[in-house]
Protein backbone atom coordinates (compact mmCIF):
# COMPACT_ATOMS: atom_id res chain seq x y z
CA UNK A 1 0.00 0.00 0.00
CA UNK A 2 1.12 3.31 -0.89
CA UNK A 3 1.58 5.87 1.76
CA UNK A 4 0.98 9.49 0.90
CA UNK A 5 1.94 12.20 3.63
CA UNK A 6 0.14 15.83 4.02
CA UNK A 7 2.12 18.56 6.00
CA UNK A 8 0.07 21.07 5.90
CA UNK A 9 1.11 23.15 9.06
CA UNK A 10 3.29 25.29 7.48
CA UNK A 11 3.73 25.70 3.72
CA UNK A 12 2.26 22.84 2.44
CA UNK A 13 4.17 19.37 0.81
CA UNK A 14 3.70 16.19 -0.32
CA UNK A 15 5.65 13.25 0.42
CA UNK A 16 4.82 9.51 -1.49
CA UNK A 17 6.66 6.34 0.12
CA UNK A 18 8.58 8.83 2.05
CA UNK A 19 9.62 10.98 -0.82
CA UNK A 20 8.92 14.75 -1.30
CA UNK A 21 6.56 15.41 -4.20
CA UNK A 22 6.77 18.94 -5.77
CA UNK A 23 3.68 19.77 -7.02
CA UNK A 24 3.90 23.32 -8.95
CA UNK A 25 0.45 23.77 -9.52
CA UNK A 26 -1.73 25.63 -6.43
CA UNK A 27 -5.24 24.39 -8.27
CA UNK A 28 -3.68 20.64 -7.92
CA UNK A 29 -2.28 21.33 -4.81
CA UNK A 30 -5.29 23.17 -3.17
CA UNK A 31 -7.51 20.17 -4.19
CA UNK A 32 -5.21 17.73 -2.88
CA UNK A 33 -5.52 19.08 0.51
CA UNK A 34 -9.43 20.01 0.03
CA UNK A 35 -10.02 16.10 -0.49
CA UNK A 36 -7.57 15.13 2.52
CA UNK A 37 -9.16 16.99 4.73
CA UNK A 38 -12.70 16.40 4.22
CA UNK A 39 -11.97 12.74 4.80
CA UNK A 40 -15.00 11.64 2.62
CA UNK A 41 -15.94 12.37 -1.35
CA UNK A 42 -16.42 15.91 -2.12
CA UNK A 43 -18.96 16.52 -5.14
CA UNK A 44 -17.79 17.55 -8.23
CA UNK A 45 -19.35 20.70 -8.67
CA UNK A 46 -18.42 21.68 -5.46
CA UNK A 47 -14.37 20.93 -6.46
CA UNK A 48 -14.90 22.81 -9.21
CA UNK A 49 -16.76 26.38 -7.78
CA UNK A 50 -14.12 26.32 -5.14
CA UNK A 51 -11.06 26.50 -7.37
CA UNK A 52 -12.88 28.09 -10.55
CA UNK A 53 -15.59 30.47 -9.13
CA UNK A 54 -16.01 32.67 -11.88
CA UNK A 55 -15.89 29.99 -15.03
CA UNK A 56 -19.29 28.46 -16.61
CA UNK A 57 -19.77 24.98 -15.21
CA UNK A 58 -18.49 23.27 -18.49
CA UNK A 59 -15.07 25.14 -18.47
CA UNK A 60 -14.88 24.24 -14.67
CA UNK A 61 -15.89 20.72 -15.41
CA UNK A 62 -12.60 21.08 -18.21
CA UNK A 63 -10.02 22.80 -16.23
CA UNK A 64 -10.84 20.09 -13.06
CA UNK A 65 -10.34 17.00 -15.81
CA UNK A 66 -6.50 18.68 -16.77
CA UNK A 67 -6.07 18.98 -13.04
CA UNK A 68 -6.47 15.58 -11.98
CA UNK A 69 -4.87 14.47 -15.17
CA UNK A 70 -1.93 16.53 -13.67
CA UNK A 71 -1.85 14.97 -10.37
CA UNK A 72 -1.70 11.54 -11.91
CA UNK A 73 1.30 12.83 -13.65
CA UNK A 74 2.91 14.52 -11.12
CA UNK A 75 2.90 11.60 -8.77
CA UNK A 76 2.85 8.36 -11.23
CA UNK A 77 0.13 6.87 -9.54
CA UNK A 78 -3.78 7.13 -9.37
CA UNK A 79 -4.41 9.62 -6.09
CA UNK A 80 -8.22 10.55 -6.73
CA UNK A 81 -10.70 8.15 -6.70
CA UNK A 82 -12.97 9.76 -9.42
CA UNK A 83 -16.95 9.05 -10.11
CA UNK A 84 -19.56 10.57 -12.02
CA UNK A 85 -20.95 12.71 -9.41
CA UNK A 86 -17.64 13.17 -6.73
CA UNK A 87 -14.07 12.98 -6.31
CA UNK A 88 -11.74 11.27 -3.21
CA UNK A 89 -8.54 10.46 -2.25
CA UNK A 90 -7.76 6.83 -3.29
CA UNK A 91 -9.50 4.40 -1.26
CA UNK A 92 -6.28 2.30 -1.70
CA UNK A 93 -3.55 4.97 0.17
CA UNK A 94 -2.48 5.39 3.26
CA UNK A 95 -3.05 8.59 4.34
CA UNK A 96 -1.54 10.71 6.52
CA UNK A 97 -2.52 14.66 7.71
CA UNK A 98 -0.23 16.33 10.17
CA UNK A 99 -2.90 18.86 11.21
CA UNK A 100 -5.56 15.72 11.70
CA UNK A 101 -2.68 14.31 13.47
CA UNK A 102 -2.43 17.41 15.85
CA UNK A 103 -6.33 17.43 16.20
CA UNK A 104 -6.23 13.60 17.92
CA UNK A 105 -3.53 14.55 19.72
CA UNK A 106 -5.80 16.96 21.36
CA UNK A 107 -8.70 14.94 21.70
CA UNK A 108 -6.91 12.66 23.57
CA UNK A 109 -4.79 14.51 25.71
CA UNK A 110 -1.30 14.06 24.18
CA UNK A 111 -1.07 18.24 24.61
CA UNK A 112 3.09 17.93 24.50
CA UNK A 113 2.86 15.75 21.31
CA UNK A 114 0.57 18.45 19.72
CA UNK A 115 2.09 21.11 20.11
CA UNK A 116 5.27 19.72 18.85
CA UNK A 117 3.20 18.82 15.54
CA UNK A 118 1.74 22.33 14.92
CA UNK A 119 5.10 24.29 13.76
CA UNK A 120 3.22 26.91 11.56
CA UNK A 121 0.28 27.68 10.81
CA UNK A 122 -2.09 26.04 8.03
CA UNK A 123 -1.37 26.70 4.70
CA UNK A 124 0.83 28.90 6.11
CA UNK A 125 2.49 31.07 3.16
CA UNK A 126 -0.18 29.20 0.51
CA UNK A 127 -3.08 30.86 -0.80
CA UNK A 128 -5.56 31.05 -4.17
CA UNK A 129 -6.13 35.08 -4.56
CA UNK A 130 -8.76 34.71 -6.92
CA UNK A 131 -11.03 31.69 -5.62
CA UNK A 132 -12.58 33.63 -2.28
CA UNK A 133 -14.27 30.66 -1.21
CA UNK A 134 -11.16 28.27 -0.98
CA UNK A 135 -9.66 31.46 0.83
CA UNK A 136 -11.93 31.24 3.36
CA UNK A 137 -12.61 27.45 3.86
CA UNK A 138 -8.70 27.96 4.81
CA UNK A 139 -9.22 30.57 7.08
CA UNK A 140 -12.12 28.70 9.34
CA UNK A 141 -9.90 25.56 9.30
CA UNK A 142 -6.70 27.91 10.66
CA UNK A 143 -8.16 29.67 13.19
CA UNK A 144 -9.44 26.69 14.40
CA UNK A 145 -5.99 25.05 14.59
CA UNK A 146 -4.77 28.13 16.32
CA UNK A 147 -7.63 28.13 19.04
CA UNK A 148 -6.93 24.77 19.71
CA UNK A 149 -3.02 25.09 19.86
CA UNK A 150 -3.52 28.25 21.94
CA UNK A 151 -5.49 25.83 24.30
CA UNK A 152 -3.06 23.08 24.52
CA UNK A 153 -0.69 25.31 25.26
CA UNK A 154 -2.43 27.00 28.61
CA UNK A 155 -3.15 23.74 29.94
CA UNK A 156 0.63 22.64 29.15
CA UNK A 157 1.84 25.85 31.11
CA UNK A 158 -0.69 25.43 34.24
CA UNK A 159 0.18 21.36 34.33
CA UNK A 160 3.89 21.82 34.23
CA UNK A 161 4.56 24.47 36.22
CA UNK A 162 2.13 22.44 39.02
CA UNK A 163 4.11 19.14 37.68
CA UNK A 164 7.21 21.13 39.23
CA UNK A 165 8.23 21.45 35.43
CA UNK A 166 8.67 25.48 35.30
CA UNK A 167 11.71 25.32 32.70
CA UNK A 168 9.28 23.34 29.83
CA UNK A 169 6.52 26.07 31.10
CA UNK A 170 8.57 28.63 29.94
CA UNK A 171 9.15 27.06 26.61
CA UNK A 172 5.48 26.99 26.22
CA UNK A 173 4.51 29.87 27.54
CA UNK A 174 6.95 31.97 25.16
CA UNK A 175 5.53 30.38 22.44
CA UNK A 176 1.84 31.26 23.70
CA UNK A 177 2.57 34.97 24.27
CA UNK A 178 3.73 34.94 20.38
CA UNK A 179 0.69 33.57 19.29
CA UNK A 180 -1.09 36.59 20.64
CA UNK A 181 0.99 39.65 22.26
CA UNK A 182 -1.62 41.82 23.65
CA UNK A 183 -2.96 38.88 25.40
CA UNK A 184 -2.64 39.82 29.09
CA UNK A 185 -3.56 36.24 29.95
CA UNK A 186 -0.32 34.65 28.11
CA UNK A 187 1.53 37.29 29.52
CA UNK A 188 0.35 36.62 33.06
CA UNK A 189 1.03 32.60 32.07
CA UNK A 190 4.68 33.43 31.34
CA UNK A 191 5.12 35.31 33.95
CA UNK A 192 4.12 32.76 36.78
CA UNK A 193 6.17 30.35 34.60
CA UNK A 194 9.09 32.16 35.15
CA UNK A 195 8.50 33.28 39.00
CA UNK A 196 7.82 29.31 39.39
CA UNK A 197 11.37 28.81 38.05
CA UNK A 198 12.93 31.14 40.56
CA UNK A 199 13.49 33.60 37.42
CA UNK A 200 12.26 37.03 38.55
CA UNK A 201 14.41 39.25 37.11
CA UNK A 202 12.93 37.71 33.76
CA UNK A 203 9.47 37.90 35.17
CA UNK A 204 10.04 41.53 35.53
CA UNK A 205 11.45 41.76 31.95
CA UNK A 206 7.87 40.19 30.61
CA UNK A 207 6.17 42.38 32.38
CA UNK A 208 7.85 45.62 30.91
CA UNK A 209 7.27 43.37 27.81
CA UNK A 210 3.64 43.43 28.33
CA UNK A 211 3.15 47.04 29.25
CA UNK A 212 5.43 47.95 25.94
CA UNK A 213 2.87 46.28 23.71
CA UNK A 214 -0.10 47.30 25.64
CA UNK A 215 1.21 50.80 25.46
CA UNK A 216 1.78 50.55 21.69
CA UNK A 217 -0.67 49.20 20.37
CA UNK A 218 -3.44 49.81 22.59
CA UNK A 219 -2.11 53.26 24.65
CA UNK A 220 -3.23 51.36 27.63
CA UNK A 221 -0.91 49.78 30.76
CA UNK A 222 -1.37 46.52 32.13
CA UNK A 223 -4.54 45.55 34.64
CA UNK A 224 -3.51 45.55 38.08
CA UNK A 225 -4.30 41.96 38.19
CA UNK A 226 -0.89 41.65 36.10
CA UNK A 227 1.41 43.11 37.98
CA UNK A 228 0.12 42.02 41.07
CA UNK A 229 1.80 38.73 39.82
CA UNK A 230 4.98 40.41 41.30
CA UNK A 231 3.88 41.44 44.35
CA UNK A 232 4.57 39.65 47.57
CA UNK A 233 1.25 37.62 48.31
CA UNK A 234 1.18 39.24 51.89
CA UNK A 235 0.99 42.61 49.78
CA UNK A 236 -1.64 41.10 47.18
CA UNK A 237 -5.12 42.46 47.16
CA UNK A 238 -6.41 41.96 43.76
CA UNK A 239 -8.29 39.04 43.28
CA UNK A 240 -6.54 35.65 41.61
CA UNK A 241 -7.99 33.49 39.13
CA UNK A 242 -8.79 30.13 40.71
CA UNK A 243 -6.93 27.22 39.53
CA UNK A 244 -8.72 25.44 36.60
CA UNK A 245 -9.86 22.01 37.09
CA UNK A 246 -11.05 19.14 34.58
CA UNK A 247 -14.19 16.91 34.56
CA UNK A 248 -15.09 14.18 32.20
CA UNK A 249 -18.38 13.59 30.55
CA UNK A 250 -18.56 11.35 27.44
CA UNK A 251 -14.70 11.25 26.90
CA UNK A 252 -15.69 15.31 26.72
CA UNK A 253 -13.42 17.44 29.13
CA UNK A 254 -14.66 20.38 30.50
CA UNK A 255 -12.59 23.27 32.60
CA UNK A 256 -14.47 24.67 35.56
CA UNK A 257 -13.21 26.67 38.11
CA UNK A 258 -14.69 27.87 42.01
CA UNK A 259 -14.89 30.83 43.56
CA UNK A 260 -15.46 32.31 47.25
CA UNK A 261 -17.81 30.05 49.72
CA UNK A 262 -21.14 28.69 49.65
CA UNK A 263 -23.68 28.11 50.63
CA UNK A 264 -25.55 29.00 48.14
CA UNK A 265 -23.76 27.30 44.84
CA UNK A 266 -23.90 29.55 42.26
CA UNK A 267 -23.53 27.49 38.74
CA UNK A 268 -23.07 30.32 35.95
CA UNK A 269 -23.96 28.69 32.21
CA UNK A 270 -22.33 31.20 29.50
CA UNK A 271 -23.58 32.30 25.98
CA UNK A 272 -22.22 31.22 22.93
CA UNK A 273 -18.61 31.87 23.74
CA UNK A 274 -16.52 31.10 26.88
CA UNK A 275 -13.35 31.15 28.66
CA UNK A 276 -12.96 30.59 32.41
CA UNK A 277 -9.29 32.01 32.39
CA UNK A 278 -9.37 34.88 29.70
CA UNK A 279 -12.62 36.64 31.39
CA UNK A 280 -9.80 37.30 34.56
CA UNK A 281 -8.29 40.05 32.44
CA UNK A 282 -10.65 42.24 32.07
CA UNK A 283 -11.18 44.03 35.48
CA UNK A 284 -14.90 44.78 35.10
CA UNK A 285 -15.53 41.09 34.50
CA UNK A 286 -13.54 40.56 37.27
CA UNK A 287 -14.90 42.59 39.60
CA UNK A 288 -18.17 41.03 39.01
CA UNK A 289 -16.79 37.85 39.58
CA UNK A 290 -15.97 39.04 42.98
CA UNK A 291 -19.35 40.37 43.88
CA UNK A 292 -21.35 37.25 43.17
CA UNK A 293 -18.78 35.05 45.08
CA UNK A 294 -19.51 37.12 47.87
CA UNK A 295 -23.08 36.41 47.59
CA UNK A 296 -21.96 32.53 47.31
CA UNK A 297 -19.39 29.90 45.93
CA UNK A 298 -19.38 30.60 42.16
CA UNK A 299 -18.77 27.81 39.65
CA UNK A 300 -17.87 28.65 36.43
CA UNK A 301 -17.48 26.26 33.35
CA UNK A 302 -16.42 26.50 29.43
CA UNK A 303 -19.68 24.32 27.72
CA UNK A 304 -18.40 21.97 25.66
CA UNK A 305 -16.93 22.85 22.21
CA UNK A 306 -15.50 26.59 23.83
CA UNK A 307 -12.94 27.96 25.98
CA UNK A 308 -10.55 25.27 27.45
CA UNK A 309 -13.05 22.70 27.13
CA UNK A 310 -12.76 20.14 24.77
CA UNK A 311 -13.73 21.16 21.27
CA UNK A 312 -16.01 18.45 19.87
CA UNK A 313 -16.63 19.09 16.21
CA UNK A 314 -20.60 19.40 16.52
CA UNK A 315 -23.10 21.69 17.09
CA UNK A 316 -24.30 22.16 20.97
CA UNK A 317 -27.72 21.31 21.93
CA UNK A 318 -29.50 22.33 25.03
CA UNK A 319 -29.29 18.69 26.22
CA UNK A 320 -25.58 18.53 26.06
CA UNK A 321 -25.38 22.34 28.09
CA UNK A 322 -27.69 20.04 30.73
CA UNK A 323 -25.46 16.94 30.94
CA UNK A 324 -22.65 20.08 31.18
CA UNK A 325 -23.84 21.48 34.25
CA UNK A 326 -24.82 18.31 36.30
CA UNK A 327 -20.58 16.89 35.40
CA UNK A 328 -19.35 19.97 36.57
CA UNK A 329 -22.00 19.97 39.39
CA UNK A 330 -20.60 16.71 40.83
CA UNK A 331 -17.14 17.32 40.29
CA UNK A 332 -17.48 20.78 42.59
CA UNK A 333 -19.14 18.89 45.38
CA UNK A 334 -22.28 20.68 44.99
CA UNK A 335 -25.53 19.05 45.48
CA UNK A 336 -27.80 22.47 44.91
CA UNK A 337 -27.17 25.49 42.93
CA UNK A 338 -28.78 28.77 42.02
CA UNK A 339 -28.45 28.82 38.63
CA UNK A 340 -27.44 31.14 36.32
CA UNK A 341 -28.03 31.25 32.45
CA UNK A 342 -26.62 33.75 30.51
CA UNK A 343 -27.83 34.64 26.88
CA UNK A 344 -27.71 31.27 24.53
CA UNK A 345 -26.39 29.57 27.67
CA UNK A 346 -29.90 29.75 29.15
CA UNK A 347 -32.35 27.17 27.00
CA UNK A 348 -30.07 24.71 28.36
CA UNK A 349 -30.40 25.72 32.10
CA UNK A 350 -34.32 25.68 31.19
CA UNK A 351 -33.57 21.97 30.54
CA UNK A 352 -31.90 21.21 32.95
CA UNK A 353 -34.38 23.16 35.37
CA UNK A 354 -36.97 20.52 33.99
CA UNK A 355 -34.98 17.36 34.20
CA UNK A 356 -33.33 18.42 37.67
CA UNK A 357 -35.37 20.17 39.51
CA UNK A 358 -33.63 18.69 42.63
CA UNK A 359 -30.59 19.70 41.80
CA UNK A 360 -31.89 23.57 41.94
CA UNK A 361 -32.60 26.31 44.81
CA UNK A 362 -33.71 28.71 41.55
CA UNK A 363 -33.09 29.45 38.39
CA UNK A 364 -32.01 32.99 37.15
CA UNK A 365 -32.14 33.95 32.99
CA UNK A 366 -30.03 36.77 31.71
CA UNK A 367 -30.56 38.26 28.28
CA UNK A 368 -31.78 34.95 27.55
CA UNK A 369 -34.98 33.75 25.12
CA UNK A 370 -36.43 30.78 24.72
CA UNK A 371 -36.36 30.76 20.80
CA UNK A 372 -33.88 31.65 18.88
CA UNK A 373 -35.66 32.67 15.52
CA UNK A 374 -38.35 34.52 14.15
CA UNK A 375 -42.49 33.48 13.75
CA UNK A 376 -45.48 34.66 13.61
CA UNK A 377 -46.17 33.77 17.38
CA UNK A 378 -42.71 34.35 18.36
CA UNK A 379 -42.21 37.84 17.01
CA UNK A 380 -39.29 39.07 19.09
CA UNK A 381 -36.26 37.49 17.21
CA UNK A 382 -34.30 37.60 14.65
CA UNK A 383 -35.35 36.05 11.31
CA UNK A 384 -33.32 33.48 9.73
CA UNK A 385 -32.03 35.87 7.11
CA UNK A 386 -30.70 38.23 10.08
CA UNK A 387 -29.27 35.10 11.44
CA UNK A 388 -27.18 34.61 8.23
CA UNK A 389 -26.15 38.31 7.90
CA UNK A 390 -25.14 38.25 11.51
CA UNK A 391 -23.12 35.46 11.14
CA UNK A 392 -21.94 36.25 8.64
CA UNK A 393 -20.50 39.87 9.95
CA UNK A 394 -18.96 38.03 12.94
CA UNK A 395 -17.19 35.39 10.55
CA UNK A 396 -16.20 38.33 8.65
CA UNK A 397 -14.71 40.20 11.53
CA UNK A 398 -13.30 37.28 13.24
CA UNK A 399 -9.50 38.57 14.75
CA UNK A 400 -11.06 41.52 15.76
CA UNK A 401 -13.83 42.27 18.31
CA UNK A 402 -16.41 40.96 16.28
CA UNK A 403 -19.77 42.68 17.42
CA UNK A 404 -18.00 44.13 20.04
CA UNK A 405 -20.82 47.01 19.56
CA UNK A 406 -23.86 44.78 19.62
CA UNK A 407 -22.58 43.14 23.30
CA UNK A 408 -20.83 45.98 24.84
CA UNK A 409 -22.32 49.26 23.13
CA UNK A 410 -21.33 51.66 26.19
CA UNK A 411 -17.35 50.21 25.68
CA UNK A 412 -17.22 51.20 22.25
CA UNK A 413 -13.90 53.08 21.73
CA UNK A 414 -12.54 51.59 24.73
CA UNK A 415 -9.35 49.88 23.02
CA UNK A 416 -8.45 47.59 25.77
CA UNK A 417 -11.77 46.36 26.15
CA UNK A 418 -12.21 45.42 22.43
CA UNK A 419 -8.67 43.67 22.77
CA UNK A 420 -9.51 41.69 25.19
CA UNK A 421 -12.43 40.50 23.65
CA UNK A 422 -10.60 39.89 19.97
CA UNK A 423 -8.26 37.63 21.93
CA UNK A 424 -11.16 35.69 23.68
CA UNK A 425 -12.73 34.88 20.34
CA UNK A 426 -9.80 33.45 19.33
CA UNK A 427 -8.72 31.42 22.38
CA UNK A 428 -12.13 30.36 22.78
CA UNK A 429 -13.10 29.11 19.56
CA UNK A 430 -13.26 29.29 15.33
CA UNK A 431 -15.27 31.55 12.73
CA UNK A 432 -16.21 28.10 11.77
CA UNK A 433 -17.48 26.65 14.82
CA UNK A 434 -19.03 29.86 16.55
CA UNK A 435 -20.64 29.30 12.73
CA UNK A 436 -22.52 26.37 14.02
CA UNK A 437 -23.30 27.65 17.29
CA UNK A 438 -24.93 30.66 15.80
CA UNK A 439 -26.87 28.17 13.59
CA UNK A 440 -28.12 26.06 16.09
CA UNK A 441 -28.96 29.16 18.47
CA UNK A 442 -31.07 30.42 15.04
CA UNK A 443 -32.77 26.57 15.44
CA UNK A 444 -33.90 26.50 19.20
CA UNK A 445 -36.88 26.14 20.49
CA UNK A 446 -37.58 25.44 24.47
CA UNK A 447 -40.80 27.22 24.75
CA UNK A 448 -42.58 23.77 25.52
CA UNK A 449 -40.37 23.51 28.40
CA UNK A 450 -41.26 26.41 29.77
CA UNK A 451 -44.75 25.42 31.44
CA UNK A 452 -42.43 22.13 33.27
CA UNK A 453 -39.80 24.73 35.28
CA UNK A 454 -41.05 24.16 38.66
CA UNK A 455 -38.56 25.73 40.60
CA UNK A 456 -37.87 29.62 41.18
CA UNK A 457 -37.77 31.57 38.85
CA UNK A 458 -35.89 35.17 38.11
CA UNK A 459 -35.83 36.59 34.62
CA UNK A 460 -33.44 39.90 34.51
CA UNK A 461 -33.27 41.94 31.68
CA UNK A 462 -31.67 45.27 29.83
CA UNK A 463 -34.48 47.30 28.26
CA UNK A 464 -31.91 48.52 25.52
CA UNK A 465 -30.42 44.85 25.13
CA UNK A 466 -29.35 44.88 21.37
CA UNK A 467 -28.24 41.69 21.04
CA UNK A 468 -31.82 39.92 22.87
CA UNK A 469 -34.71 41.79 22.60
CA UNK A 470 -36.45 42.33 26.17
CA UNK A 471 -39.75 41.22 25.49
CA UNK A 472 -37.88 38.04 24.89
CA UNK A 473 -37.43 38.24 28.74
CA UNK A 474 -40.63 39.22 29.54
CA UNK A 475 -42.08 35.94 27.19
CA UNK A 476 -39.77 34.21 29.72
CA UNK A 477 -40.71 35.15 32.33
CA UNK A 478 -44.71 35.10 31.57
CA UNK A 479 -44.73 31.63 30.63
CA UNK A 480 -42.49 30.08 33.17
CA UNK A 481 -44.93 29.52 36.31
CA UNK A 482 -44.54 32.33 38.97
CA UNK A 483 -41.51 33.46 36.83
CA UNK A 484 -40.72 36.79 37.93
CA UNK A 485 -39.18 39.58 35.03
CA UNK A 486 -36.98 42.53 36.40
CA UNK A 487 -35.75 45.07 33.47
CA UNK A 488 -33.04 47.04 34.04
CA UNK A 489 -31.86 50.49 32.17
CA UNK A 490 -29.15 50.39 29.69
CA UNK A 491 -28.03 49.20 26.15
CA UNK A 492 -25.40 46.29 27.25
CA UNK A 493 -25.82 42.63 26.62
CA UNK A 494 -23.02 41.87 28.79
CA UNK A 495 -23.95 41.75 32.43
CA UNK A 496 -20.79 42.86 33.80
CA UNK A 497 -20.65 45.91 31.72
CA UNK A 498 -22.80 49.03 32.55
CA UNK A 499 -24.85 49.54 35.65
CA UNK A 500 -23.93 45.95 37.93
CA UNK A 501 -25.79 46.52 41.25
CA UNK A 502 -29.65 46.43 39.87
CA UNK A 503 -28.32 42.95 38.19
CA UNK A 504 -26.48 42.23 41.57
CA UNK A 505 -29.21 43.01 44.50
CA UNK A 506 -31.18 41.10 42.43
CA UNK A 507 -29.38 38.19 42.48
CA UNK A 508 -28.40 38.69 46.13
CA UNK A 509 -32.08 39.25 47.31
CA UNK A 510 -33.09 36.33 45.38
CA UNK A 511 -30.65 33.68 46.49
CA UNK A 512 -31.03 34.89 50.07
CA UNK A 513 -34.67 34.34 49.60
CA UNK A 514 -34.86 31.06 48.12
CA UNK A 515 -31.52 29.16 49.34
Amino acid sequence: MERLEFRLLGFPEFRMNGQRMPLALRKAAALLIFLAEAGRPVARETAATLLWPEADEETARARLRRILYKIRIAFRSELVAVSGTSLSLHPALCVEIDSRIFEHACDHGSLETAANIHTGDFLAGFSLSDCQEFEEWAFFRREALRSRLTQALERLVETQIAAGEPLTAVVHATRLVGLDPLSENAHRHLIRAHLAAGNRAAAERQLEACARHLQEELGVTPDPATIVLLREPSKTTAPEAPRTRYVEVDGIHLAFQTVGRGPPDIVLVPGFVSHVERIWEDSRCRAWIAAVSRIGRLILFDRRGVGLSDRVGARPTVDATAQDIVAVMNAAGSRRALLIGSSEGGPGCIRFAVDYPDRLVGLVLWGSLAKGSRTPDYAFALTSEQYDLWKRRLVANWGGPAEFETFAPSLVGDRQAEAWWAGLLRAASSPGAVAGVIDALRDTDVRHLLARVSVPTLVLHRSGDRAVHSEAGRFLAAKIPGGRFVEVAGDDHWFWVGDQNPLLRSISEFAERHH
